[in-house]
């Protein structure tokens, strides 16, 4: 029994013996290269052995060089009681996980899993190796622009931004672009100033890249950009970041100036703001204004405001920089105007038959419409007075515009009145049927004259009358007797100007006699035209009645010397009436 003890013993011992030898001094075995497994970080790291596992195996181990070339185990599985043992190495404490086909795998990877990993299977007469490097691969963040500058100004080389791409390994490269175009350094325009640090814990890189520029207008609302490259385990990869566009400052070149509100044309009265813009980035905020015949300029903001303004304000207005007087933008302004007198104007009152001069006289900036109008409607013409009708009455307008100038619009009005005395025209006329007369008083005057009838001799005033419409100066009153007797009737005609009277004889009922014609209307003064032809017809009719009237004149004497003294009862003699129409003469006069 001791004796086999001591055999085990020896036999152990030439193991280990030989094994530690082949740890320290043995090179990889012959046919098995560097193999390189790449991990992204994170990831759990899978090491195949590589190894075929031999007949008479006792266990296999895993093992990791350190820089020095020292070896450090770390796992151990035995090929007889499949148990497994994980070395007490802190950094891979509950990461790590050894198969029956003897397969590693490290989960959780880190940037210190970079190492030369080994896997050992010892036999009692040798051992075999199978080394494996692994490489830990971390994808950077997305590059950011950051410390952006507020704005660019042109010709002057100034701090674009920073661009930053975190957490890499290995460390990356960081590229600016302008519109997609790759940026590079170049003097006095474009330089650019990389640099990278690792984290001592995490043994990640940061990577920075600042970028000084030298802007032109030409970088108006182009996009800058950034990207980072880096490795990872399937090769090179890219990754760009957000685009920036940039406030782009210039100097203003050229100034412009506006009126405003925008307007086909400028009135009297009118307010107006200039308005001067400059092209440059930002615009001016202070301009100097030039009025017309004013050679100092008013210093204001962006606006001058002109209100009320007139005629004179008519010329070219202009405005320029504060400290740069030559760049200086101008436009002409022209204020339309319009002048209406009208003579006479307002009320005028005048005498029928007068002539009444009337003008529109008009100034003004350009041709201007005038239009005449007479109680609302439109005259063909200007008026004309040569001597004055009751139609001529009315409330006239004088209407000026310019058609070109929304708004400028000038009206004068006159009322005129035309006044007149009282003129009266008597007519009796019989009726067909030949028992009534119709007896009309004819007035024209202004203003409206009151009409009065009455019988003369007795005085008595008549009430039943029939009045036509009052027009243009112009009306009539009518009354319907059936005198048994001669009379004589007084039209009465009165206005503030005068007091006017008229008598007429009238026949008595039974008595025929001549009538007397109708006043004729303007309105059918044309008709009467038409009834030329017929007219002379009936002149010849009057001359064959000549020789009846005769006869009824005869009858109509004889019948006078008999009437009653009394006006209502005795018709009168031959004397009394030709008292009669000799007073009626007398007061017509």
């Amino acid at each position: 029994m001791h004796l086999e003890v001591i055999c085990h013993f020896k036999k152990t011992f030439k193991i280990l013996f030989s094994l530690s030898f082949s740890l320290l001094f043995s090179p990889p075995p012959k046919g098995l290269g560097w193999y390189t497994v790449n991990s992204a970080y994170g990831d759990t790291i899978i090491m195949p052995c590589r190894l075929d596992v031999p007949q008479n195996l006792m266990f296999g181990k895993w093992k990791y060089e350190k820089p020095d070339g020292s070896p450090v185990f770390i796992a151990f599985r035995s090929s007889t009681k499949k148990s497994v043992q994980y070395d007490d190495v802190p950094e891979y404490k509950d990461r790590l996980s050894l198969s029956e086909n003897y397969t590693l795998s490290i989960s959780n990877a880190r940037i210190s899993d970079e190492k030369r990993f080994v896997c050992m299977l010892v036999t009692e007469d040798n051992v075999f190796e199978a080394p494996t490097i692994v490489k830990v691969f971390k994808q950077p963040s997305k590059p950011e622009i950051v410390s952006k500058a507020l704005f660019l100004e042109t010709e002057q080389l100034k701090k674009l931004g920073d661009c930053i791409s975190e957490d890499s390994y290995p460390d990356g490269n960081i590229t600016w672009y302008r519109n997609g175009k790759v940026l590079h350094p170049l003097e006095g325009a474009v330089v650019i100033i990389f640099k990278k640090e690792m984290d001592p814990v995490t043994q990640l890189y940061t990577m920075t890249s600042t970028l000084e520029y030298k802007t032109t207008k030409a970088d108006i609302q182009m996009p800058f950009t950034c990207s980072v490259t880096y490795y990872g385990p399937s090769g090179q990869k890219t990754v760009h970041s957000e685009q920036a566009v940039f406030d782009i400052y210039y100097p203003t070149e050229q100034v412009t100036i506006q009126v405003l509100p925008p307007k086909t044309a400028i009135k009297e009265g009118d307010n107006i703001t200039l308005k001067c813009l400059g092209n440059g980035n930002p615009p001016p905020e202070e301009f100097l204004f030039y009025l017309p015949g004013q050679p100092e300029g008013i210093r204001s903001s962006n606006t001058y405001t002109l209100t009320d303004v007139r005629r004179n304000a008519t010329g070219d207005y202009k405005c320029s920089l504060i400290d740069k007087k030559s760049t200086i933008a101008s436009a002409a302004i022209t204020v339309h105007y319009l002048d209406l007198s009208l003579n006479p104007s307002g009320e005028v009152t005048r005498q029928i038959g007068d002539a009444l001069p009337v003008s529109c006289t008009i100034s003004a900036s350009r041709n201007a419409t005038v239009v005449w109008m007479k109680d609302n409607i439109r005259l063909r013409s200007s008026p004309s007075f040569s001597s004055l009708h009751y139609q001529d009455a009315g409330n006239y307008v004088c209407e000026t515009a310019l058609q070109e100038v929304e708004g400028l619009k000038k009206r004068e009005s006159l009322t005129l009145i035309v006044e007149g005395k009282p003129q009266i025209k008597m007519t009796k006329k019989t009726d067909p049927s030949g028992l009534s007369k119709t007896i009309i008083c004819h007035v024209e005057g202004f203003p409206k004259p009151a009409i009065q009838w009455t019988i003369t001799g007795s005085g008595s005033v008549i009430n039943q009358t029939e009045e036509s419409p009052y027009i243009n100066g112009r009306y009539y009153s009518k009354i319907i007797i059936s005198p048994e007797e001669n009379v004589t009737l007084t039209c009465t005609a009165e206005n503030q100007l005068e007091r006017t009277v008229n008598s007429l004889n009238v026949s008595a009922i039974s008595i025929p006699e001549h009538d007397e014609a109708d006043e004729i209307s303007d309105e059918n003064r044309e008709k009467v035209n038409d009834q030329a032809k017929l007219i002379v017809g009936i002149v010849v009719g009057l001359l064959l009645a000549a020789l009846v009237a005769g006869v009824v004149y005869w009858l109509y004497m004889k019948k006078s010397k008999t009437a009653s003294k009394h006006v209502n009862k005795d018709l009168g003699n031959m004397e009394e009436n030709k008292k009669l129409e000799e007073n009626n003469h007398k007061t017509e006069a």
